[in-house]
């Protein structure tokens, strides 16, 4: 373990006004990874708070977060939150990829906050930044018990993963769904293997994310699917689509969303940087794409949600009472990473905060 001082990263001195910042004390722990971590570098940090509230002008079906580590081993060459890495000094590249913020005192602090009686036992979303069950999960356990405080005190949830890691859980979640609102939404974008190699070189295999949707639903608890994000030149044919969706209904989904990738500042540097390398032959296709800014033409997204509907059809209705709030609809036309995008600008204009990213 190496204590690190604020010159390394943005973290207060304890000379500092530390009012306004995200962390206690002086700089992170640094603990290097070993055996199944190797390559990772942990930066253990004391969250001053765990609960994040998301600006009133956002469109997101939820009011608060729950992250509790920032960066992701994922490593997703198109990941919406990789900037906010930058917030604290540290690179969205390979930084974001392999040095992970864990909040180490998450689990106090949501017990400390979700029990303070200012706490009205609103809904909570996780994996709105980086992911829950990550790699680092394995190793320090805070996302389960963050939801064993969340399940005690009977406060509605949802998790977005991508990791079959939820499965971990899948007790623990399904008794919790006995008491109060429980929603799990897996991150699926393709089921070819060889562009999940490609792309998020550290996630579980699409196939095994698909079973995981099954046991999931199968345990009672309420499991949807976003095939997101959908990549031009590399998932987006028809065929590619409609593959994905017609393994999510054979799973049992109860919810199925397709999204089109979107490319903010920062991430579009890295991601366009990354394409050049590893498919020169789509960087024309991307130019025309995004030369108006963000998003692709809004044309693309209508494409997508009507392959969802034509070929979802009929999905079961979500076990142990049907969606819950902050869950994502069954069938979703519209583009929610627009509204996530919105949350994010504003969180930009308060830094350091954390920002809203759905994969």
């Amino acid at each position: 373990m190496v204590r690190t001082r604020s010159d390394d990263f943005r973290w207060p001195l304890e000379s500092d006004d530390t009012s306004g910042a995200l962390f206690d004390g002086f700089g992170p722990e640094r603990h290097v990874g070993r055996g199944e971590y190797r390559g990772l570098e942990f930066l253990h940090v004391n969250a001053r708070s765990i609960i994040n509230t998301v600006p009133a002008s956002s469109k997101m079906p939820f009011r608060h977060t729950i992250n509790a580590y920032r960066g992701c081993s994922h490593a997703c060459t198109y990941c919406f939150a990789r900037p906010t890495h930058e917030f604290l000094g540290l690179g969205l590249g390979r930084d974001f990829e392999r040095r992970i913020v864990v909040k180490v005192n998450a689990v106090e602090r949501a017990r400390a906050e979700l029990f303070s009686s200012r706490w009205r036992g609103e809904h909570i979303a996780m994996g709105t930044n980086t992911d829950p069950y990550q790699h680092a999960e394995g190793k320090y356990h805070l996302t389960r018990g963050i939801v064993e405080v969340l399940a005690e005190r009977h406060n509605p949830f949802s998790i977005l993963t991508k990791s079959t890691l939820v499965l971990r859980d899948l007790a623990l979640l399904a008794e919790t769904a006995r008491h109060t609102s429980v929603r799990v939404n897996l991150s699926i974008g393709t089921l070819d293997r060889e562009v999940w190699r490609l792309t998020e070189p550290g996630t579980a295999p699409p196939d095994k994310r698909i079973e995981a949707v099954r046991r999931l639903n199968d345990a009672g608890i309420a499991c949807g699917v976003l095939v997101a994000p959908v990549l031009p030149g590399l998932s987006d044919a028809d065929d590619q689509v409609t593959t994905v969706v017609e393994a999510c209904r054979a799973a049992g989904a109860v919810g199925v969303t397709a999204v089109g990738l979107h490319l903010r500042p920062g991430v579009r540097e890295h991601y366009l940087s990354w394409l050049a390398t590893v498919r020169p032959d789509l960087t024309d296709l991307y130019a025309e794409r995004f030369r108006r800014g963000a998003y692709q033409p809004r044309r693309e997204q209508e494409r997508l949600a009507a392959l969802v509907a034509d070929t979802v059809g009929d999905l079961p209705r979500p076990p142990a009472g049907g969606s819950r709030p902050g869950a994502v609809d069954r069938v979703v036309g519209a583009d929610p990473m627009r509204s996530a995008a919105t949350a994010a600008r504003s969180d930009r204009g308060a830094e350091p905060r954390e920002q809203l990213a759905l994969f």
